[in-house]
């Protein structure tokens, strides 16, 4: 089978192809700002999502049974919004499987720590609002697609929030990490390999996969410079509630459910964020 990954050169995209491969998919990828490093095992394409003449153009030479969107476009309506449902109208016309990657920003994190998959969204930002807004688009228009949820990515030492880190305490970036800004941290190997599961499992509707673990942004760091053999002294704490920079609370997926569909275990920050980071665990 072909899958096809947009946003193929980002941090989960790349982890996406390589595990595709592994499983023996063929593997095409899309790239917009970030130009890989070209290999003969994958089919890349530049790709705007905005553009649907392109897009259509790209799915028609790949021919992919499956396609997972892994793209991020910030708080861009046009890209993170409205996209993803042409995306949908696409896959749909082309037989293709669709995942839709999507994000706990979609809720408050107000009212209620724990959201499962039946929650509504009731976003703050204009990210979680354009993410919200691709969730009702893509399942109107291809309910037999998957939306699946998911929350801060971390792994390998190459996401944003373990450079941050590094970047704290080496007095390079200031700022403070918050206290009371809680999520559920994922390993970027576990969320690629539950994505390519429920993909293959013909999962549809809404789904989450998020780590077993709910810890504070501040809590996350100290993991993080611990596992790396830093000082988490130097990390400086506070509370969003008191800073003017916007954004949810306390948010906690509760991917019990979907974790029923999985063989791949979900594993928390307490658990991966160790000396030695493990693979994913079945």
């Amino acid at each position: 089978m072909t899958t096809l990954i947009i946003g193929g050169s980002g941090f989960l995209g790349t982890e996406l192809i390589r595990q595709a491969r592994a499983a023996g998919h063929r593997t095409a990828a899309t790239y917009h700002v970030t130009v890989p490093a070209f290999t003969s095992e994958t089919a890349w394409y530049p790709l705007d999502l905005r553009d649907a003449e392109r897009l259509a153009v790209v799915v028609a030479e790949t021919r992919p049974s499956l396609i997972i969107n892994a793209s991020s476009g910030g708080a861009d309506w046009a890209t993170t919004a409205e996209a993803p449902v042409r995306l949908a109208m696409t896959a749909r016309r082309h037989g293709s499987h669709l995942v839709q990657v999507s994000t706990d920003a979609v809720f408050s994190g107000t009212g209620r720590a724990r959201y499962d998959e039946s929650c509504l969204p009731d976003p703050i930002t204009t990210y979680g609002a354009a993410k919200a807004a691709a969730e009702t688009g893509v399942l109107a228009v291809y309910p037999e697609a998957a939306v699946v949820r998911t929350s801060l990515i971390i792994g390998h030492g190459r996401s944003v929030h373990e450079r941050l880190v590094h970047q704290l305490i080496a007095g390079t970036a200031s700022g403070v990490l918050f206290t009371d800004d809680i999520r559920c941290p994922i390993h970027v190997t576990d969320l690629a390999a539950a994505l390519l599961e429920l993909a293959e499992n013909g999962a549809v509707g809404t789904q989450h996969a998020a780590g077993a673990d709910a810890v504070s942004r501040y809590e996350l760091g100290v993991l993080i410079a611990r596992r790396d053999g830093l000082d988490a002294a130097r990390l400086a704490a506070g509370l969003r509630a008191e800073c003017t920079l916007r954004g949810p609370l306390d948010v906690r997926l509760d991917s019990r459910t979907t974790q029923h569909l999985l063989s791949t275990r979900l594993r928390g920050a307490h658990d991966f964020l160790v000396a030695h980071e493990g693979e994913p665990q079945g």
